[in-house]
């Protein structure tokens, strides 16, 4: 297992830039639309998007689950990847509203604007930067969405420190994450694969 801070980062866009390039060679995690459906996003909304839009999406829940957006709010899709939940929101806050989708993976970047166009989303904006040093304005964001992203943040106390500040007063954080449970013994950890698996 890569033991610095960089290393760890290094090996987290390797993965997320070779799922974003083919995502079908995915085998360690449940990857596209259908794991989707599996984690409560409604069958109707994933299959009105474009196979691209789905096809590399890497989730581990379903944020939406945990509050409704609503029109003219802005929201932040902390680590958007291939840009699946960034279109869900936009559609669901509308034209008077806006998405930033923040990632560090280029490729991923690349895929999710290209997704946003097919799909005919002008209210997104998608950004390169890292959780821990969002490139986002103080007090700006309503809501931040965030899928799968916040284990694989090496400065968790940075990462929350940065959401604090991007949220306007009564922000909310909707978080779908996995967590190491306490009684997962070293042997087993040893077992489960590198940190971005």
């Amino acid at each position: 297992m890569n033991d610095t801070p960089a290393d760890l980062e290094t090996a987290v866009k390797a993965r997320f830039a070779a799922l974003a390039r083919n995502p079908a060679e995915e085998k360690r995690f449940p990857v596209g639309p259908d794991s989707a459906k599996r984690l409560g996003y409604p069958a109707a909304e994933i299959d009105s998007l474009a196979p691209a839009a789905t096809e590399a999406f890497a989730g581990v829940g379903n944020p939406f689950s945990l509050g409704e957006l609503r029109s003219g709010q802005t929201v932040l899709d902390l680590g958007c990847g291939a840009g699946m939940d960034s279109i869900l929101a936009a559609r669901r806050v509308g034209p008077t509203g806006k998405v930033i989708g923040l990632d560090m993976v280029e490729e991923m970047l690349a895929k999710a604007r290209r997704n946003a166009e097919t799909a005919g989303v002008s209210n997104a904006d998608f950004r390169r930067g890292s959780a821990d040093g969002l490139p986002v304005p103080a007090q700006s964001v309503d809501v931040i969405i965030t899928n799968g992203v916040f284990n694989l943040c090496v400065d968790k106390p940075k990462v929350i420190a940065e959401l604090v500040r991007v949220l306007r007063p009564g922000g909310r954080l909707q978080m779908a994450d996995i967590l190491l449970e306490p009684h997962v013994t070293p042997e087993e950890l040893a077992g489960k694969g590198t940190w971005s698996d």
